[in-house]
């Protein structure tokens, strides 16, 4: 039978260490750009959807404020991004993509699609692997801590 309880058959630290690889992939590809990895996830966010509020954007990136507001500070100071204050509701701040993001763009996404068809990771495999992760995902977001 099969111990789980050591380190290399331990799910969560196969996942840490994945992500890890990940991180230093995207951060290497990202660093021409000047950009960190979180910085990259609020860009693809912010493609997606421009123009949300800061508290949208923490929500969908699962990233409080005291972690974003920084970063969002940083990026507005690079010219990525720019903060506009609601004038209905001055509480709310909206975010919105500056015009070298939108210039940058496919250069960033082809530099960082390069670098993952490199690792060998087929479509069929892509596609797996996100199915188990967002199951994996709900369900642990599931359990009450």
């Amino acid at each position: 039978m099969k111990d789980f309880f050591t380190l290399k058959n331990q799910l969560c630290f196969a996942i840490y260490e994945t992500a890890s690889e990940f991180t230093k992939l995207y951060s290497t590809v990202l660093q021409p750009f000047g950009l960190t990895y979180p910085q990259y996830l609020v860009l693809l966010a912010l493609w997606e959807k421009d123009g949300v509020t800061v508290k949208d954007l923490g929500e969908r990136l699962n990233l409080g404020t005291g972690t974003l507001t920084p970063m969002i500070a940083r990026m507005e100071g690079n010219g990525w991004l720019h903060k506009e204050r609601s004038s209905e509701d001055e509480r709310r701040v909206f975010i919105f993509l500056e015009k070298k993001a939108y210039e940058q763009k496919q250069a960033i996404t082809q530099k960082v699609g390069e670098k993952i068809e490199a690792c060998n990771i087929e479509i069929s495999e892509y596609e797996q692997l996100m199915e188990h992760l967002n199951k994996l995902h709900h369900k642990l977001r599931l359990q009450k801590y």
